[in-house]
C-alpha cells in the first residue's frame, strides 16, 4: 500500500472543504432563486455598513422607490440598533411608512423612537408623524371616530411638548379637523334619536357638542337642534334659551333663522334664562 504523506493529506482535506463550501453556496443560491419567500437582495445587507445602507435608502426614497427605501432603513434598524445611524434610520422608517400609508407601521416605529429617544433633535418631527398617521385613518362621521381621538392626543403632544417647533401650526389644524369629526359624530347620533322622537337621548348628544366642542363647525346646528328638541318636549324656557344663545353668537345663521321661525310658530320668542346650562355655555362661546 502506498503511504500518503501528511502534506498531501492536508491538501486533500482543504480541497474537500472548499468543494463542500462551494456546493453549499450553490445550493443556497438555487434555493433563493426557487423560493419566492426568500429575498436574495437581503443577503447582501449584512455586508453593507450602516452609513452605506442609509445613503442607499435616501437615494431610493428620492427616486420614488419607497419600498426599497423602507427595506434599507429596516435593515439598519435591525442590524445597528441604538446607534446614531439606527436612530436616524428609525426616523426615516417612520416617515416612509407614513408616505406609503402603512399607518400602523408608522405609529409603531414612531412610538418606539419616542420611547428610546424622547429628547432627541427629531422628537418633535416623529411625534408629528405619529399624529399624521392617525389623522390619515380618520373616516366619515358615520363610522368609528377612534382615530380622530388619537389624532387629538398625538397632535396635542406636538403643541404642548414642542411649542416652538415648525409642526405646531399643522398640528393645530389637524386637531381642529379631528374635533369637528368627533362633534360631527355626536350630531349624527343626536339626529338619529331626534328623528325617532327620543328627545332626551338626542339632547344628551347635542349637549356634548355645545359643552365639549363649542369651537367646531357643528355648534350652530347643535343649538338649533336643542331648540327643536326642547320645543318638541314642551320645555319652552330651554328652547327659548337655546335659540337666544344661538342668536347672540350667530345672528346671521340660517340655523338661527329656522329656530326663530319655529318658536314664532308657537307664539314664542328667543329669550335667555341665565340659570340654564345653555346660557352658561353661551357665555363661554362669547368668551365671557
Amino acid at each position: 500500500m502506498k503511504h500518503v504523506g501528511s502534506g498531501a493529506m492536508k491538501k486533500t482535506v482543504r480541497v474537500a472543504l472548499v468543494s463542500m463550501l462551494l456546493a453549499g453556496a450553490a445550493t443556497l443560491v438555487t434555493a433563493c432563486q426557487s423560493d419566492p419567500d426568500i429575498d436574495i437582495t437581503k443577503l447582501g445587507f449584512e455586508s453593507e455598513s450602516a452609513e452605506t445602507l442609509y445613503k442607499q435608502g435616501l437615494a431610493n426614497m428620492n427616486s420614488g422607490n419607497m419600498t426599497e427605501a423602507a427595506r434599507k432603513f429596516e435593515a439598519i434598524d435591525k442590524q445597528h440598533p441604538f446607534t446614531e445611524w439606527g436612530r436616524k434610520a428609525l426616523v426615516m422608517q417612520t416617515f416612509v411608512s407614513t408616505r406609503m400609508n402603512r399607518n400602523e407601521q408608522a405609529i409603531a416605529a414612531g412610538n418606539r423612537y419616542l420611547k428610546q429617544y424622547p429628547r432627541s433633535e427629531d422628537s418633535a418631527y416623529v411625534q408629528y408623524l405619529v399624529g399624521l398617521a392617525y389623522s390619515k385613518q380618520i373616516v366619515d362621521v358615520t363610522q368609528d371616530q377612534r382615530a380622530a381621538a388619537r389624532t387629538i392626543d398625538a397632535m396635542s403632544k406636538v403643541v404642548n411638548d414642542y411649542p416652538d417647533s415648525e409642526y405646531v401650526s399643522d398640528a393645530q389644524a389637524k386637531i381642529r379637523f379631528a374635533r369637528d369629526q368627533l362633534a360631527g359624530k355626536e350630531m349624527q347620533v343626536g339626529r338619529y334619536y331626534l328623528e325617532r322622537k327620543e328627545y332626551l337621548a338626542a339632547i344628551k348628544r347635542f349637549r356634548v357638542v355645545v359643552e365639549t366642542y363649542p369651537n367646531t363647525n357643528q355648534i350652530e346646528e347643535a343649538l338649533a337642534r336643542l331648540t327643536e328638541s326642547y320645543y318638541a318636549m314642551g320645555l319652552a324656557d330651554e328652547a327659548q334659551t337655546a335659540a337666544a344663545v344661538l342668536g347672540n353668537n350667530y345672528p346671521d345663521s340660517q340655523w338661527y333663522a329656522d329656530s326663530f321661525k319655529l318658536l314664532q310658530s308657537g307664539g314664542l320668542q328667543p329669550r335667555e334664562n341665565k340659570g340654564s346650562w345653555i346660557s352658561k355655555a353661551g357665555l363661554k362661546l362669547l368668551g365671557v
